[in-house]
């Protein structure tokens, strides 16, 4: 070590990384856009199921749909791992038993099969496009249409990284049946009939929405609907 390092104990940062809910390290790190406070986001979520505001500051995130008005924070999250000694292998450890104990495949486990996106094709300036997200756990999705005036995907079922997030299927949709990936705010996600917000993961969909059913995940989309 040298004169200019010195060592910093965890504790003096726990009140950084840890969920203001459970007390623990964060997991699936999420924060409130309206005032910044972040959150484990299955903490943050039930806490929101009965309550409009923040669970620190109290400040009110949204009158009726608070769950639109939270993000998931990758950069905290890999602040978290790296840390924490071991914290992100224990979590690895917890979600196969997890699935284990349901008799559930691991997902990572499972093969990619291939998706609507092409892994490696060239691009326009002959550099490959590499799939960087091949390694993350996928989910099996199924984007049924739920509107008479919007066409349908000629490829219903895709799979894709469940770190993805809803925006990322609005913008897929967008492309493929607006003709232009800009047009994805016109776009809303649903899952049984329930609006999903625009940066739930689909990891967190398939936990909190779909309960780990059989895949495929299936969701509905529709032209936006301003409540």
């Amino acid at each position: 070590m040298t004169s200019m390092e010195r060592r910093i104990k965890l504790k003096t940062l726990n009140s950084y990384i840890t969920c203001k809910i459970c007390r623990g390290y964060l997991v699936d790190a999420t924060t409130v856009t309206e005032c910044l406070h972040t959150f484990c986001k299955s903490c943050l979520v039930k806490h929101l199921e009965e309550n409009n505001t923040c669970p620190t500051c109290k400040i009110v995130i949204h009158q009726s749909h608070p769950l639109q008005y939270i993000s998931f924070d990758r950069t905290m999250q890999d602040i978290v791992y790296k840390l924490v000694p071991g914290f992100q292998e224990n979590e690895i450890k917890r979600e196969k038993e997890f699935y284990r104990l349901r008799d559930l495949p691991y997902p990572k486990d499972i093969p990619n099969l291939g998706s609507e996106a092409e892994a490696e094709k060239p691009s326009a300036n002959g550099v490959p496009e590499c799939d960087y997200h091949r390694m993350d756990e996928q989910v099996n999705i199924g984007l049924e249409c739920a509107a008479s005036n919007l066409k349908t995907l000629k490829r219903r079922f895709v799979r894709v990284s469940s770190h993805a997030t809803i925006t990322h299927l609005k913008k897929f949709i967008a492309k493929k049946v607006l003709d232009g990936m800009e047009k994805y705010r016109d776009i809303d996600i649903l899952c049984n009939d329930e609006l999903l917000g625009k940066d739930h993961t689909l990891k967190f969909v398939y936990v909190t929405r779909w309960r780990f059913r059989d895949p495929p995940l299936r969701l509905q989309y529709r032209p936006r609907i301003d409540i």
